[in-house]
């Protein structure tokens, strides 16, 4: 199913029937403020087993997941006083923070260390989606399984279409990565450098 929803006002009605698609374990495509994203419900394990197949990933590799603000990362991670401050400048924004995860992440979203990356994107239809759901949604890039960005939804609709149950049209996106930092022990480490700006940890 392939649905457009305005980018800057996201329909209500809309936001809610994806929303609730997502809780019954729907697989969906939405835009970000870096590439278009493949995603589900954090809590359904059949949903992210089906994007580790889809994505031809190892699960010792886990996805990153979109929180709606600060106050919703700090339920799903640990955060320090600096990690908090530091975000709060940045967020949101294109930038995939790396914390330790709490208790209420599921263990296979999380590395051997007990880490994940966390999302804010400054995009209105994600965010709008997780506050609805009421909780994180798991981001990875829309790709072929050679790792090919697929550039637009409609393209994203007709490769992927059969194997993912909703694709959002939410209109042109960017089309370059986050960047990654790390922020465990409040000792910020670049790991990827993308569309932020990482200058303040250099």
């Amino acid at each position: 199913m392939l649905i457009n929803i305005n980018p800057r006002n996201p329909q209500p009605r809309l936001i809610q029937k994806v929303a609730e698609a997502l809780k019954d374990g729907a697989t969906i495509v939405y835009p970000t403020d870096t590439y278009y994203g493949i995603g589900c419900d954090i809590m359904n394990r059949k949903a992210i087993g089906k994007i580790y197949r889809l994505k031809q990933r190892r699960q010792k590799k886990p996805f990153s997941f979109i929180c709606s603000d600060l106050k919703n990362i700090s339920q799903y991670a640990k955060v320090s006083n600096y990690a908090y401050k530091t975000m709060k400048r940045l967020l949101p924004g294109p930038y995939t923070f790396v914390l330790e995860g709490s208790r209420l992440v599921p263990k296979m979203v999380l590395t051997a260390q007990k880490t994940a990356g966390i999302r804010v994107p400054d995009h209105s239809i994600c965010l709008a989606l997780v506050k609805q759901l009421g909780c994180p949604i798991i981001s990875t890039t829309a790709t072929l399984s050679n790792g090919e960005i697929l550039p637009d939804p409609s393209a994203i609709f007709d490769a992927l279409g059969a194997q993912i149950d909703i694709v959002i049209d939410g209109g042109p996106v960017p089309g370059r990565p986050s960047s990654v930092v790390s922020l465990i022990r409040d000792v910020p480490e670049i790991i990827r450098v993308g569309l932020g700006d990482v200058s303040i940890f250099e």
